[in-house]
């Protein structure tokens, strides 16, 4: 073999060596580079107080300007648009997420039309105590039933409680709930929205955010103005698994109009 021949071979060594060593400092840098998840909590060092310090994605928890939950008070009386409910009895699993309780239907058909827009129930989950207030009224747990239309927007119809009666509606959920974080079980029976909604669905209508990380804005709320019962024995239950109070603090409504 002549010296050109060693030459050609040499570098062709060199190029393919020095391909090789970028592809795997790209590899490194991109994995390296790939987003981890952020824990965040409701206490201490990262509880909602810090939630816009723990990663730019969650900056609007601390910037933005139509953050929730609020204090509903001052409304608007106006004719707000009647509520369209399809809703229908399915099975559900019941989730202990470490943040909330939260339930999923496993066949999900119950819609909520507001104008022209159809939103599908994606899941509902629960605060103790209460996260929104009703003219500085506090209440010791709140359900969040988020609605989201194919193109994304979000509605989020919430329940208030006081307390009273046992509620059997939640009975069903309490009765499943998971002890441990981040596991899940099936509802021993088919339940419907229709089992948490008040008979009376007038309600309170406002521009919010979502109460947890991200804390995205452009939000509907829908805050019905009647509330259901809960034991005190339900919420201790409640509490008690999670290990903490899981409600955000009310934020400034900055003039924004709430509608009745």
């Amino acid at each position: 073999m002549n010296k050109k021949s060693f030459k050609l071979i040499g570098l062709v060594s060199l190029v393919a060596s020095t391909i090789l060593l970028v592809a795997c400092h790209s590899d490194t840098k991109t994995e390296a580079s790939k987003p981890k998840d952020v824990q965040w909590g409701y206490t201490g060092s990262t509880g909602p107080d810090h939630w816009g310090d723990l990663s730019k994605d969650y900056e609007l928890s601390k910037n933005g300007k139509e953050q929730s939950p609020i204090n509903i008070t001052g409304a608007e009386d106006v004719d707000l648009p009647e509520l369209n409910l399809n809703n229908q009895e399915s099975e559900a699993q019941v989730e202990n997420n470490g943040h909330t309780i939260e339930v999923s239907f496993k066949n999900p058909k119950n819609t909520l039309t507001i104008g022209k827009e159809v939103y599908k129930l994606q899941q509902f989950h629960f605060h103790a105590p209460a996260e929104n207030e009703i003219d500085g009224k506090t209440y010791p747990l709140e359900g969040h039933f988020v609605y989201k239309t194919d193109n994304g927007k979000i509605t989020v119809v919430s329940v208030l409680y006081n307390y009273g009666d046992k509620n059997q509606a939640l009975q069903l959920i309490w009765d499943k709930m998971p002890q441990a974080a981040n596991t899940e079980t099936d509802l021993s029976q088919a339940i419907s929205p229709d089992d948490f909604y008040p008979e009376n669905k007038d309600y309170y209508n406002f521009e919010g955010s979502l109460t947890t990380p991200p804390c995205t804005e452009g939000v509907n709320w829908i805050v019905f103005k009647s509330q259901e019962t809960v034991s005190k024995e339900q919420v201790e239950k409640f509490s008690q698994t999670l290990g903490f109070e899981n409600n955000r603090p009310i934020q400034d409504a900055n003039g924004r109009k709430i509608k009745a």
